[in-house]
């Protein structure tokens, strides 16, 4: 219990003065009598005795009021966290290249296999220096005839997770292909869609105007966009031009990481009904596109031809891409005042009411 006003208890002093006026004898109409030895006789009357019942009454009935005055109150003590993160959309190609063999901490798998440990540890982090992408939206996009959303950008990672896990090299020979133009401007769009999606939130929330880019005030502000493209490929199917997806990804400030996949002397493991094979693959790997898409956009390249290079690289942009938490408390206050005005104005109403019936005194 704390109280607002505590200089309204002073007022408590005034009360053996308000007593003390209250109780003094005043002088009142009398009448003359010869002798009172017979009125000394007559017993007190039980209203004469109770009758500082009523002083008694409006002193309690004041000092109620006096703590209401004071202004009771109980503080609950909140927090309210603010998030600055960043929205991430993870672009991975699982087109049938990615099948090719990668080393991963001393085992073979195929590359989207790779990508995909890789990843997960980005999101969720690691004991080797990933600390997790807590508090940051991210999805899931991935490509190879096709672009498709696999995951929407998402603060539950878990579920994220659960489709990365599950995501497979594609099996269907006519969906194969490299559409890394098609898959830039999926995400590039999800990016914008999403910005937009919580600016109406936040409005909705009382956060500020939808239209205004300087209200995304609420639990979780977009302080970045990024897009991390994985592919082994070059662009060989799609609509969109690679360099004209970056261009349009540029406009809506969303910066793009690409990571090449893959060393320049693969194998992919083969199994026929003769037995198991490894047949070396042939690299083909635009690294000047994605070279040109990164520095389009304020992003950078970078090869991995294993795990560790690529742990590498996500360190890297995990170091660059920092997500801010504000913690800030409050206290919240219930006001107590009703409990003690209440009683006061009770006490008050039937020390009146006594004082005009029970107890009413006649001149």
């Amino acid at each position: 219990m704390q109280w607002h006003t505590p200089w309204a208890f002073l007022l408590f002093l005034m009360l053996p003065v308000v007593g003390w006026a209250m109780l003094r004898k005043k002088r009142a109409a009398a009448v003359k009598f010869p002798s009172l030895i017979d009125m000394q006789a007559c017993p007190v009357s039980w209203r004469l005795r109770f009758r500082p019942v009523l002083v008694a009454a409006r002193l309690l009935c004041l000092a109620l009021l006096i703590l209401a005055l004071a202004r009771p109150r109980k503080g609950t003590v909140l927090s309210e966290l603010s998030t600055e993160g960043v929205a991430i959309q993870a672009v991975v190609d699982r087109s049938g290249s990615m099948a090719a063999e990668m080393d991963y901490d001393g085992q073979k798998f195929d590359r989207l296999e790779v990508v995909k440990r890789v990843l997960a540890d980005f999101v969720e982090g690691d004991k080797k220096g990933l600390g997790g992408r807590t508090g940051d939206l991210i999805g899931l996009i991935t490509f190879a005839r096709y672009a498709d959303t696999v995951c929407p950008l998402v603060l539950s990672h878990s579920i994220l997770s659960e489709f990365l896990r599950t995501t497979e090299i594609v099996s269907i020979r006519s969906e194969d292909g490299t559409a890394i133009g098609d898959a830039i401007a999926l995400a590039a769009a999800r990016l914008k869609t999403a910005e937009e999606e919580l600016r109406r939130r936040n409005a909705q929330l009382g956060f500020g105007d939808a239209q205004s880019p300087e209200n995304e005030r609420g639990g979780f502000e977009i302080k970045s966009k990024v897009i991390i493209l994985l592919t082994d490929g070059r662009n060989n199917v799609g609509d969109y031009d690679p360099l004209t997806a970056a261009e349009l990804a540029t406009q809506w400030g969303i910066k793009i990481y690409t990571i090449g996949i893959g060393s320049a002397q693969s194998f992919t493991t083969v199994t026929t009904l003769l037995g198991t094979f490894r047949m070396p693959t042939q690299d083909d790997l635009d690294e000047k596109l994605l070279k040109a898409i990164a520095e389009k956009t304020g992003g950078f390249y970078s090869r991995a031809t294993d795990a560790e290079s690529l742990r590498d690289i996500v360190r890297r942009i995990d170091a660059l891409e920092k997500t801010e938490m504000k913690s800030v408390q409050y206290t919240q206050y219930a006001e107590r005042f009703g409990r003690w005005t209440l009683p006061a104005l009770l006490l008050l109403g039937l020390e009146m009411l006594a004082g005009c019936t029970v107890f009413r005194k006649i001149p």
